[in-house]
């Protein structure tokens, strides 16, 4: 996991999205002893009737569209996979991130179908948080679902849905139905840190904490990374296989007598009991040091992850989620120093490895009788990222049959404090999560109305550095975002202790931090191990894909049209499973894709009107959806204006915050219409009245209109 538009809708693009709203395994492979077994336990009740598996994917990085227009994508250099989507479901190109586009804020969100607002994670994949003093710390994005933040006083969850209140979590749908749920390196599902999590799952005099204590890394390896949360009963997390409870303190309507297994050490007995797992080829899985059992969260080639979900398959766990690392840097032994850029032997090869794998996988899943037919399959990436390097040699490489080559590549590295101080006089205190979108804390905690913060902010809107790759003097801010701002994108959680003074949403190429308050070392560097870049706001970042695949999804090949964002995820696949959270997302089902006999008989009467109020909920509530790419421009131009009496801030501000009301109205009645034709509830309320008076779609224009008579 690395760490980690112009405008998005320009011009005539916004006119045109506007009108259209408004207007209407295999030979290496481990033996199975009940391969395909289907748990009678799990009751998933499809409206088709035939889903009776779920396999969920989500890689790090990797990307549908091309990098470089000569070399093929990483999709299209993985055939196996795409062919698999575009044959038999249907793959969303224009499917959108959150903000801050990370891996856990973004993995997080396709899980809870959550904005980070809701989650408890906006800011990843580590974030800052005041103390009571006025400095900050520092905390990882990723711990287990119950963790507390790690150093914060009075320690609330990390994963938090409203004051000392956890985040539900996304098993339980799942297990409530009788279905076991595998987690293969899925961020917060699966125990993370082992000086923290291990004590408190296991216990503080348990074995395993003595092992910690004793040999770490082979403790990593058995304890961390894998899981499997188990349905209620089930013998499969029974004491004598060392399940432990699975504990979820704040979940709705309650969640006890379930139990988990956690660690490669308790599961792959359980799914794999003739000896070590071996990946897809063959390997025993085990670190680069040779301990065996899970291999690190860079190690998850898709080779090693598929095979975990495959035997997870294989052995009643009918449900699973799983991770694979990005294919874009160099992982294991590989002597490539630095990044990868598009075309590159080594990233051509990688990828290579990764399809043949998936030829495997669903070679191994099809001899298990574990296919299309049966099985709802869904395929995506935390985030595209941003490629930060010069133009590769030769010219025409195509990676392929062409390796290509690069002299330069890297990210541009920026002292911000340097920057400000010697640019702009700004010298005070703040610390920083250095990112691409790099969020800022001024000590003390002042008020965005501060004096202190207004000039920081002026400040960050003038700075400026000469680009790397173009030669070109420029600004290195694209948007800024105070408080109001990140309100409206859904950044502000239920913990005010980690909301930002400022977010910086930088020039893609740039990766911002905070060093000495001088250019003695130079201030604006390239970083020759990073050049991927997300967090930003920015199109090739924001903008990645999805694929569908199975019961109640058509087959519509590659779609282009379908606006959709990592919420959505999570009540089209409830919908699909006909299943229900206990708590509310963010999204929506992407009707789009369904078929007709799997659509809600509500929605299947009326299927254009609650289409169409969907793509508009998307482009009012969506982060970086058509309207708070407005907000986010008037935000920039907020923050850094400087009139008299600072009029033309307070006016923006008051604007904004106007208009967050307003849009947070609408889209809890538009999400209440489409939640309520989705999982069912009184239907006879909305409908007709509805249709007939377009209330809703005249009303999100006129929030449009009110932000451009901001502007």
């Amino acid at each position: 996991m690395k760490r980690s538009w112009g405008v998005l809708f320009p011009g005539v693009l916004l006119t045109a999205l506007l009108l259209t709203l408004f207007i209407g395994r295999g030979e290496f492979a481990n033996a199975a002893s009940d391969k395909g077994s289907d748990s009678t336990a799990c009751k998933l009740n499809s409206p088709t009737g035939s889903a009776k598996h779920v396999i969920n994917i989500q890689f790090d990085n990797v990307h549908f569209t091309r990098d470089n227009p000569n070399v093929p994508s990483d999709l299209e250099q993985m055939p196996n996979l795409l062919n698999f989507i575009k044959n038999n479901g249907t793959l969303l190109s224009n499917y959108h991130t959150p903000l801050i586009a990370h891996t856990a804020n973004d993995i997080l969100t396709s899980l809870t179908g959550l904005y980070g607002e809701h989650h408890g994670v906006s800011v990843a994949n580590s974030y800052r948080y005041f103390n009571p003093n006025g400095t900050t710390s520092s905390t990882p994005s990723f711990t287990y679902w119950t963790a507390p933040v790690s150093t914060a006083p009075n320690a609330p969850y990390n994963m938090i849905s409203a004051p000392n209140t956890n985040t539900p979590a996304p098993w339980v749908s799942y297990t409530r139905a009788g279905c076991n749920v595998g987690s293969v390196a899925t961020a917060n599902t699966v125990l993370e840190n082992i000086n923290t999590d291990i004590p408190t799952v296991f216990g503080a005099n348990s074995p395993e904490a003595a092992e910690v204590k004793s040999n770490s890394a082979q403790a990593f390896s058995d304890f961390v990374g894998i899981g499997i949360h188990c349905a209620k009963d089930d013998a499969l997390c029974s004491n004598a296989n060392n399940g432990k409870a699975d504990v979820l303190p704040n979940e709705p309507g309650g969640y006890t007598g379930y139990q988990a297994l956690f660690g490669h050490k308790n599961v792959v007995p359980q799914i794999n009991p003739s000896g070590p797992l071996l990946d897809l080829n063959g390997q025993v899985i085990q670190d680069g040091k040779q301990h065996i059992g899970f291999p690190g969260f860079d190690g998850m080639s898709a080779a090693v992850s598929l095979s975990y979900v495959a035997a997870m398959q294989e052995h009643n766990v009918p449900v699973t989620y799983a991770y694979i690392s990005d294919a874009h840097d160099p992982h294991g032994n590989d002597p490539h120093v630095g990044a990868y850029g598009p075309g590159e032997a080594g990233y051509v090869q990688t990828l290579k490895s990764y399809d043949d794998a998936f030829g495997k996988f669903f070679a191994r899943l099809q001899k298990d009788g574990i296919n299309a037919s049966n099985t709802i399959f869904s395929f995506s990436s935390d985030e595209n990222d941003h490629f930060a390097g010069g133009a590769p040699t030769p010219a025409n490489c195509d990676g392929v049959t062409v390796p290509c080559t690069y002299q330069q590549v890297g990210e541009i590295n920026g002292n911000l404090t340097g920057l400000l101080a010697t640019q702009q006089n700004i010298t005070t205190p703040f610390t920083v999560h250095a990112d691409s979108a790099p969020t800022i804390y001024i000590q003390g905690n002042p008020s965005r109305q501060d004096a202190t913060t207004r000039n920081f902010a002026r400040a960050l809107g003038d700075l400026t550095a000469t680009n790397s790759y173009t030669g070109q003097n420029e600004k290195i801010t694209n948007y800024l975002a105070d408080s109001v701002e990140m309100n409206f994108l859904h950044m502000v959680t239920a913990d005010p202790a980690r909301t930002p003074t400022l977010t910086m949403f930088a020039k893609p190429d740039y990766y911002l931090y905070a060093a000495a308050p001088n250019c003695n070392q130079p201030c604006i560097q390239v970083e020759s191990a990073f050049a991927w870049n997300h967090g930003d706001l920015s199109p090739d970042i924001n903008t990645t894909w999805l694929g569908l695949v199975g019961p109640g999804v058509r087959n519509l090949g590659v779609d282009h049209s379908v606006w959709a964002d990592q919420t959505d995820l999570r009540p089209t696949l409830m919908s699909l499973l006909g299943l229900k959270d206990d708590y509310t997302s963010d999204g929506r089902a992407l009707f789009e894709v369904f078929t007709d006999k799997a659509l809600p008989q509500t929605v299947r009467s009326n299927k254009g009107y609650y289409i169409h109020l969907g793509q508009v909920y998307k482009q009012i509530n969506a982060p970086v959806g058509a309207l708070s790419m407005q907000t986010v421009a008037i935000s920039t131009q907020a923050l850094e204006s400087n009139s008299a009496n600072d009029q033309t801030y307070n006016t923006l501000e008051n604007g904004l915050i106007s208009l967050t009301t307003l849009r947070n109205t609408l889209a809890q009645q538009i999400h209440n219409t489409l939640d309520t034709a989705t999982f069912g509830g009184n239907t006879s309320a909305h409908g007709n009245a509805d249709v007939q008076s377009q209330n809703p779609f005249k009303q999100a224009q006129q929030l449009f209109q009110k932000a451009q008579q901001l502007r």
